[in-house]
């Protein structure tokens, strides 16, 4: 007994004065520990301060069930039972039952409610039992912060996120993505808590070791006003013609700013949304967009002129073996080099492009590599697509190679970097960089700004792009986009229709996809807005020309912008007679002047014009708006009457 006795007291020496510091540092390990305070992630707003992205925060509100003395938990069960019950339209009995079984089962961390709002988060924390608190009440409270897009689902894609997984790795996607690690994330804190038991924490002093810095805000070159036409136009056309997917972007030709950009995708359900950034990220082969490049660079280097005859044949012609058609039956037969252009003869740019540079492809190369056509733009958003420009010895060139690039095949190229050069033509010749952001402020500071980049001074010669500009309006004057062509504004560009999975071309027969393109600018004579349009793989029994699948969007675009937004400063301007706003206006008026207290149908309409006529009743009514963009649903019924402080909820989509 005497010598275990002493081990004893040895041992307790050794702890306390040999491995003392040892087990104090472990001892303060487990009891004291650094945690760390998330910052306030940045907004992003729109280029006139509309709030496109921000943190809100969320909370989950759970209970340890078996925390709570039983004196006090049989005391309070029925009262919080009775709470939660009117709180999500439950019988109170279904809470008795669920909080009862999860105490028997020891449950540590029963979910009351998720991802709730602050309101109501203060509104649960009050229920009787959880107003206890965590060590009498059994209360858990996790807060996490949710990005929200007040816009809903439009340009969802584009503003983005930046998302981590368990093991750290991040996606960045768009604005939000590209601006998050240098601007909008900000800076952790740090601050000392101490272990008090039951798994509860708390600070040590009442001030942090390290403050929090909150993110900085972006300012982005949107336009909600065009990115809403840009949206819904695009929609609509894909639900038309039962399309895969389709983008829009719209540009401010002289600054190069994005002023809207839509990416919409199918899903199993048919429905379209935000799905990739198919503008900015997906390459793919032009069509007969990219034979405004083949045209400028044989104008540039003075192997044609517009009125060289080509002889296109009667619709077929072979190069090299392989037999090149025209969409027009029987061809056009001999035509100038701009009427090739302007009917988008396949056979015309061939031809121009084979006889002048089949001998030394190297300089019709050497153009497009002038205009940067081979290079990523370098735009801010991750992920942008590589343009692919074949060379001589690349495994897909051939001697059909040129003749095939002269009408946009065996290339691709990005939405975006297409819709950049056309912006050149439109700029007088200036190609600058498409930029998505404005500045970057902290309040009303400004930390950075962004401001037009110039990727080439001068495309090609003044007389060359006189020519090209008059030939873009001559498309919609009297070439294939003459269905677009309006007496009341002027437009300017160029159709594309491109076969897409065409390597089998067995299977391709059987089921034909094309994608359908327009780009271009308007108004055509004092440009202020270039403009592109793709649309992938519509169905081939409504359509799938380029005029007819994705130039109506353009139209509609440039008419609602020009309508909506007037972008000349003459007089007559303002005395411009649209019938379409007429009509809508009226429906507007005649509904608001004969619904007073009864509720009106408002499907179909926009969402800001049926909140207008709600709120504008005789009656005083609540209106709560699920999603943006037209109404496909109301939750009282036509001629329904109303109640004082009635909410009327609208879905729409």
């Amino acid at each position: 007994m005497f010598v275990f006795a002493m081990a004893v007291v040895f041992k307790l020496c050794t702890i306390q004065f040999v491995q003392g510091d040892k087990y104090r540092d472990l001892a303060e390990k487990r009891t004291v520990k650094d945690f760390e305070i998330e910052p306030n992630r940045g907004n992003v707003y729109s280029a006139d301060g509309s709030l496109l992205a921000t943190s809100i925060p969320k909370y989950d509100i759970r209970i340890d069930a078996i925390q709570p003395k039983n004196k006090v938990f049989e005391a309070h069960i029925n009262a919080l039972a009775d709470s939660l019950g009117k709180y999500r339209g439950k019988p109170k009995s279904y809470y008795v039952n669920v909080i009862r079984k999860a105490r028997k089962n020891k449950n540590r961390y029963f979910l009351l409610a998720r991802n709730i709002s602050y309101s109501d988060y203060v509104r649960l924390r009050n229920f009787p039992l959880l107003n206890l608190g965590a060590i009498k009440g059994g209360l858990i409270v996790e807060q996490n912060t949710r990005r929200e897009h007040p816009m809903g689902g439009i340009a969802s894609r584009s503003i983005g996120y930046e998302r981590f997984d368990e093991d750290g790795n991040v996606t960045r996607a768009g604005i939000d993505g590209a601006f998050g690690e240098d601007y909008l994330r900000g800076q952790k804190g740090k601050r000392l808590k101490q272990k008090i038991g039951n798994g509860q924490w708390k600070p040590i002093a009442d001030y942090n070791q390290i403050e929090p810095q909150d993110g900085y805000d972006v300012y982005t070159t949107i336009d909600v006003n065009i990115q809403d036409i840009a949206h819904h136009s695009l929609l609509g056309q894909l639900e038309e013609y039962e399309a895969e997917h389709g983008c829009v972007v719209v540009m401010d030709v002289k600054t190069g700013e994005i002023k809207a950009i839509s990416n919409l995708g199918r899903n199993k359900a048919g429905k379209y949304y935000e799905r990739l950034n198919y503008a900015v990220g997906e390459s793919h082969e032009p069509g007969s967009t990219f034979k405004v490049m083949a045209m400028m660079a044989a104008l540039e280097d003075k192997v044609i002129d517009t009125s060289t005859i080509i002889d296109t044949k009667k619709g077929t012609k072979y190069f090299y073996g392989r037999t090149i058609s025209d969409s027009h039956r029987g061809g056009y037969g001999k035509i100038s080099a701009a009427r090739t252009l302007e009917v988008s003869s396949n056979i015309g740019l061939a031809t121009i492009v084979d006889d002048h540079y089949s001998d030394n492809p190297e300089k019709f190369l050497k153009r497009l590599k002038q205009w940067k056509l081979n290079k990523p733009l370098g735009v801010s958003i991750v992920g942008e697509g590589i343009p692919d420009i074949p060379e001589p010895g690349a495994s897909n060139w051939s001697r059909n190679a040129l003749p095939s690039m002269a009408y946009g095949y065996n290339l691709t190229m990005t939405p975006l970097q297409t819709l950049a050069f056309y912006n050149a033509i439109a700029n007088k010749g200036e190609l600058i960089k498409p930029r998505f952001i404005k500045a970057v402020k902290s309040f009303d500071k400004d930390i950075e700004v962004f401001n037009k980049e110039v990727l080439v001074e001068k495309i090609c010669s003044d007389k060359v792009l006189a020519e090209m500009r008059d030939m873009l309006k001559n498309i919609i004057i009297r070439g294939t986009g003459e269905r677009m062509y309006s007496e009341v504004f002027s437009m300017a560009g160029k159709t594309g229709t491109a076969r897409t999975d065409y390597a089998n071309a067995e299977e391709w027969n059987k089921d034909r996809k094309y994608i359908s393109s327009f780009a271009g600018y308007f108004p055509a004579d004092q440009p202020k807005y270039s403009c592109i349009v793709v649309i992938h793989k519509p169905s081939t029994k409504v359509g799938y020309y380029g005029a007819d699948v994705s130039g109506p969007v353009f139209k509609r675009i440039a008419q609602k912008i020009y309508t909506d937004t007037p972008i000349i400063d003459e007089v007559d301007s303002l005395n411009f007679n649209n019938n379409v706003v007429n009509k809508e206006f009226e429906n507007f008026y005649t509904m608001s002047r004969k619904y007073k207290t009864l509720m009106p149908s408002v499907i179909g309409m926009p969402a800001m014009d049926a909140i207008a006529l709600l709120e504008n009743l005789q009656i005083d009514v609540k209106v709560k708006l699920n999603g943006s963009g037209i109404i496909k649903k109301q939750s009282i019924n036509k001629l329904q009457k109303l109640q004082p402080n009635q909410t009327i909820v609208l879905d729409a989509s």
